[in-house]
């Protein structure tokens, strides 16, 4: 098992809704064996982790964290001018012929129609899409991110010759490796998920890539719900805690990140 796919199962357990299972099984396993008390601790944890992370208060602090720095990164970032708009895989699930025969639009899927918007504004001359498939690589039926993406921006205007396609990278490392060799020393705007941003400049900046941001996919502010939205848990707050916590957790210990270093 590659390290890709060991800690894409480890972030799924550790968090909701799998966490859930985690600890049910762990407090029959334990029960069996005569720990009921440290039983009843590992079931008691992973109910109050789940509960938590779906209060909206909860996820508003999280999300937060990271969007107040994509604030001072956008703000910082200069208005002009770049050789490529780089677009992140994790916006559209790829087809897979002759299963899924069309890709497959995500609620991240914003940052490709961002970027087509870009290119017809004069931005950059082209757009390299950035993502690949780990079904793909192990000779499975899907295609890339990046051929959906690919696609995507041809619906939306975007000419194919205009279009560079990086189907290898799995995570967020290989897509700032994979971009780097791609430019060349240029300069790029990289457009991907608001909670995403600080991590992706982060990497950036170790990896000596020349680059600004442009945030899409924002977490809704509590202006824009109403009142009974604010307080109650729900399944939307605690997919978007996970998501939070596990920026975090890459953004602060993640050892793979030094291997960008040039």
């Amino acid at each position: 098992m590659n390290s890709y796919s060991f800690l894409k199962i480890v972030a799924l357990l550790g968090l909701p809704p799998a966490s859930l299972a985690v600890g049910a099984i762990l407090w029959l396993l334990l029960t069996l064996v005569g720990w009921r008390r440290l039983a009843r601790i590992a079931l008691g944890l992973a109910v109050v982790q789940n509960v938590v992370l779906s209060f909206p208060p909860v996820t508003n602090a999280l999300v937060e964290t990271l969007e107040a720095r994509t604030r001072r990164i956008e703000t910082a970032s200069p208005t002009c001018c770049y050789d490529a708009i780089v677009v992140l895989g994790g916006a559209i699930a790829p087809a897979a012929p002759p299963l899924i025969m069309e890709p497959d639009l995500t609620e991240a899927a914003d940052r490709v129609w961002q970027a087509a918007r870009f290119y017809h504004a004069g931005i950059a001359p082209t757009i390299i899409v950035s993502g690949g498939s780990l079904n793909n690589q192990q000779g499975g039926l899907a295609t890339t991110e990046a051929e959906a993406m690919r696609r995507f921006l041809l619906d939306l205007g975007v000419p194919d010759k205009a279009i560079v396609s990086e189907g290898q990278s799995l995570n967020t490392i290989e897509n700032i490796r994979n971009v780097r060799a791609l430019i060349k020393g240029g300069r790029v705007i990289i457009v991907t998920s608001a909670f995403h941003v600080p991590r992706v400049a982060e990497l950036s900046k170790r990896a000596k890539l020349d680059a600004a941001f442009y945030a899409t996919d924002w977490w809704q502010p509590e202006e824009l719900r109403v009142s009974w939205e604010i307080w109650l848990p729900d399944v939307g707050s605690m997919a978007w805690s996970g998501r939070a916590l596990r920026e975090l957790v890459a953004l602060n210990f993640d050892y793979r990140r030094a291997s960008l270093e040039p």
